[in-house]
This record gives C-alpha cells, structure tokens and sequence, in this order.
C-alpha cells in the first residue's frame, strides 16, 4: 500500500493531492522527490489498470469562456458527458444511475443549482436524465476517491499548461470513450483556437 509505505504509522492520515505531492508539502514535507513522484505514477497506475474505470476531464481556457465562470463551463462539460455515458449504458442494458461526489469548496452551492438546472431546463447540449441526485459534497480527507479526482486534475494541469505529459500519458486511455471517440476528456480553447493536446486533435484526426 502506497500510503503505508509513506506514512507508517497513520496510513488513512495522508491525503494525496497533486499539488502536496510534487511541491512535498504536509503530509509530503520531508519525503524525497523521487519518493514523491513514484507515489503519484503508482497512484495513477492503480487507476490505468483498472479495466472498469471511466475517467472524465475538462480543461477550460479562461480567456476563451469569458464572461462565463470556468468552474460552472468545466461542470457542465464533465456532468453531460458523464449523463451521456450513462445513457449509452442504459442502451445496453445497464439501468444504473450516476452520482457526482465533490470536495467541499466555495462553488458548493453554485454547483447544486447548476445541476439542478441542467436536469429541469437543460445545459448546452441538452438536459440530464442519468444522476440519482445532486451533486455531494465531501470532505477529501475522508475519501481516495475525491483525492484521485485532484491526483488527475494536477496531471491534467501539468500537461496543459506546462507540456508535461508524465502523469497525464498513464491516463490518457482510459478517459471515456466509446467506438473510437473520445468523449471523457475535453480542452474547451473555443473556436478560434488551435491545440495539438491530446483531446484536440482526436476531435479533429
């Protein structure tokens, strides 16, 4: 277990988060970079070889979306795509329902009326039929999973805006995609732009 080996003696204690883990802050203070970053490429690695994972991933450029809040135009990427996935599952059989788990932070309540927005007028693209709920709201030092959110955000950040595709390459296949698309992962650059990332150019190849 990667956080035994880190932290001994209190494992469940020590929060994974990429920008803890690369600037070796907290929990991470003390431990040495090549120790560091070996934690975060297994932490991602679990994720890459696990068959059953769908990742979902909008990366906004600021300027492109002004006068809109980035926050509110990367939730509205990330909760049609996930509806959408959930409706091709429900095509195949596969009646289950989604459920968008969030750390707690200052868009709480913005987040909880855009969705309840998009599920009663509609978003962009239409309207979501798929979430159970809400969106939920928790504490990420009580869940890996919201700590794996952040741990894929940071990858996500890193190689856009820096060009560093270290931790991004171990993930980058297993965002959702279905037939040959790629429907998980999104820049939002607007129309004008131009970007050979990863999700741009499978939108345009």
């Amino acid at each position: 277990m990667i956080a035994e080996r880190i932290w001994p003696d209190n494992p469940a204690g020590i929060e994974f988060r990429g920008t803890d883990i690369i600037g070796g802050k907290k929990h991470w203070r003390g431990v040495r970079r090549e120790e560091r970053e070996r934690a975060y490429l297994e932490a991602l690695s679990i994720l890459a070889d696990y068959n059953g994972v769908r990742l979902f991933g909008a990366v906004v450029h600021k300027a492109s979306v002004s006068p809109q809040e980035p926050m509110a135009v990367a939730f509205e990427h990330i909760a049609s795509r996930f509806d959408r996935m959930l409706g091709r599952l429900y095509k195949g059989g596969d009646t289950q329902r989604g459920l968008i788990v969030l750390d707690r932070s200052t868009y709480e309540t913005s987040l909880q009326g855009l969705a309840t927005t998009f599920r009663t007028a509609g978003h962009k693209w239409g309207q979501l039929h798929n979430l159970s709920e809400v969106p939920l709201f928790v504490d990420s030092r009580a869940t890996r999973m919201v700590q794996y959110a952040d741990l894929i955000a940071h990858a996500l950040r890193r190689y856009h805006e820096q060009g560093n595709s270290t931790y991004f390459d171990l993930i980058k296949h297993s965002f959702d995609a279905s037939g040959g698309v790629l429907h998980g992962l999104i820049h939002d650059i607007g129309a004008s732009q131009r970007c050979a990332c990863f999700s741009c150019f499978q939108r345009v190849r």
